[in-house]
């Protein structure tokens, strides 16, 4: 939970370098369908590394995202979110008809010490005859810290080993969630909310509730949320990034804030200047 009194309102913007828009594959939009007990996504995973050093300064990141059901699918689609330093930086989106694997392998170029930070939702259609239609669902997540020193050659960490990569990893986590609980301030008080009625969970950390029920709610009921919301943020936040140009895109980690009594949530984000608040209710 975002605790909100720790916001600073002075916050360092941070360099990005450029942003990965992959426009191809997009359609057709994910859509939820009741839960398939019967099928899953058997395995999947996101993965972020540290693929080249190419230059004093620059360094190509890998991102690859797959996954595999049970069984072929009438549909399978595979949607991923790239950040840096809570900045979107790249989106991604492909689709098959009538398999059971998705694969994606991106490069990234980038420069400067950054968190890099990559969510992933994979979905599948079953349709079993008739107009009987099923999903199956899944979340993954990866992070990687890279590190670029004027003392050290570059260098990538997922978890701190040593004292140096330690302090590296709290001065960008820290860097970061400053300008993020600013700009997360910012939509609430612009859209009029009580913060403190609602639990706030960033898009990034959504993968947990994969196996761990929400507040007071099911597993069951927690899946069929998360089946929702990510129909939302397909046709109001991906395809609406995969549409800017490469020099326009700007956004933050969207912000998803869930009613304490279960009636609704938000999912708040800015995107290329235009603050939106997207509303589902709960069931």
């Amino acid at each position: 939970m975002i605790k909100w009194k720790s916001l600073l309102i002075f916050v360092a913007l941070l360099s990005i370098g450029s942003i990965l828009v992959l426009r191809s594959n997009t359609l057709p939009t994910v859509r939820f369908f009741p839960l398939d007990e019967q099928s899953s996504i058997q395995e999947a995973n996101t993965s972020l590394t540290l693929q080249a050093v190419t230059g004093a300064d620059s360094y190509d990141i890998g991102w690859n995202i797959n996954s595999s059901s049970d069984k072929s699918m009438y549909l399978r689609q595979d949607v991923s979110l790239l950040f840096d330093n809570g900045i979107l930086r790249g989106v991604r989106s492909k689709w098959v008809q009538n398999t059971d694997r998705i694969q994606i392998d991106e490069t990234v170029t980038s420069e400067d010490s950054s968190h890099f930070q990559s969510i992933s939702f994979h979905h599948g259609e079953n349709h079993s005859g008739g107009e009987v239609i099923k999903s199956v669902q899944a979340m993954t997540y990866d992070e990687l810290y890279v590190i670029d020193s004027p003392a050290t050659p570059i260098k990538a960490f997922k978890q701190p080993v040593t004292t140096f990569e330690s302090e590296w990893k709290e001065l960008l986590d820290r860097s970061s969630k400053q300008q993020l609980l600013f700009q997360w301030h910012l939509l609430i008080q612009y859209f009029q909310i009580d913060p403190e009625n609602y639990l706030a969970i960033p898009l990034v950390d959504l993968y947990k509730y994969n196996n761990k029920p929400l507040p007071n709610m099911s597993q069951q009921e927690t899946n069929e949320l998360i089946g929702r919301l990510w129909e939302g943020l397909y046709k109001n936040y991906i395809i609406p990034a995969t549409e800017s140009s490469e020099n326009q895109l700007e956004s933050y980690i969207p912000l998803i804030l869930i009613d304490k009594q279960n009636t609704h949530l938000y999912v708040l984000f800015e995107l290329n200047g235009e603050r939106e608040q997207l509303i589902q209710r709960i069931p």
